[in-house]
């Protein structure tokens, strides 16, 4: 359950493979969207809060994130900022059939493409010098033919060598394709998503997909990069904070709908994982991306 429908955003990908953005703020541009392309996006100025999927996060200039495609996203800069700013975000979007190419013809962007399948949740790349980022965005934005494809490489390879990835929203879950332990990971991970209100024990996961607790628990993590209990508290807060957007019903009940016992577990969660209490979510998140406010931003 996401946020809000975004407005979705058409790319002709018709000319060019890859494309560079930049804009000031404020501007028509920014948005709640989303698009079938990946985005790199670095803002040079100004801070505020990011909306990514169910993610609600402060950003501040050099802050750097990758959303994959139909990822909905939007960055608004705080109130405070009176003046217009001529180079808020700069951006570049390129689609999954180059990256599919590109692992297709070189085995040795097999790993880059591991990085980008992850995007599917939105990362955050906390501590990546901002100076590098912008250099690179300027190298992509001043080349054209191959040397741009090459500049994008730079950087996405350079990305993937930065330790400090945070994952940012549940709304979008890749599954692992194929017959082996991946795939049957990428089996308990669809069971979850579809029937997250109900009570699943490790136990009944490493059933589910053949392994003993021991291997399951191992590979789990390893797939998703979260322990099994906190990957299904993470899916549940992202249903919670899809339906305190998108509907007026009590705290109490969405904590019981989306399979908590009691709330006082999901409020100790909730404020964990999204930095802030649900009412405080519902307000921003109605607030910030009210159809009247997004249009103007």
């Amino acid at each position: 359950m996401s946020l809000i429908q975004p407005e979705i955003e058409i790319v002709d990908r018709h000319r060019h493979s890859i494309r560079y953005l930049e804009h000031g703020w404020p501007t028509d541009l920014c948005r709640w969207h989303s698009h079938a392309e990946y985005e790199l996006h670095l803002i040079t100025a100004t801070r505020g809060k990011a909306f990514i999927g169910d993610y609600i996060g402060d950003f501040e200039a050099g802050a750097l994130y990758l959303t994959g495609p139909d990822l909905p996203h939007n960055w608004i800069t705080d109130d405070v900022w009176k003046e217009a700013v001529d180079t808020r975000d700069m951006l570049v979007q390129f689609s999954q059939a180059s990256v599919d190419h590109l692992a297709a013809a070189f085995p040795e962007f097999t790993e880059v493409r591991q990085m980008l399948l992850t995007a599917q949740s939105g990362i955050l790349f906390d501590g990546f010098n901002p100076t590098f980022a912008r250099g690179h965005m300027e190298a992509i934005r001043d080349s054209k033919g191959p040397e741009r494809i090459l500049a994008l490489i730079r950087f996405l390879v350079r990305l993937n060598e930065h330790p400090e990835r945070k994952l940012l929203s549940v709304v979008k879950i890749t599954q692992p394709q194929g017959v082996g332990k991946q795939a049957r990971v990428g089996h308990v991970i669809d069971h979850i998503v579809e029937n997250f209100a109900e009570e699943i024990s490790v136990d009944q996961a490493a059933e589910m997909a053949g392994m003993t607790q021991a291997t399951f628990r191992r590979n789990f993590q390893a797939t998703t990069g979260h322990r099994f209990v906190e990957f299904v508290n993470r899916v549940r807060i992202g249903q919670a904070c899809g339906m305190l957007y998108a509907t007026d019903e009590a705290i109490t009940t969405i904590c019981y709908q989306v399979g908590f016992q009691n709330l006082a577990n999901f409020n100790r969660h909730f404020l964990k994982m999204k930095g802030m209490t649900p009412s405080a979510y519902r307000e921003t998140a109605k607030r910030d991306l009210s159809p009247t406010l997004g249009a103007a931003e």
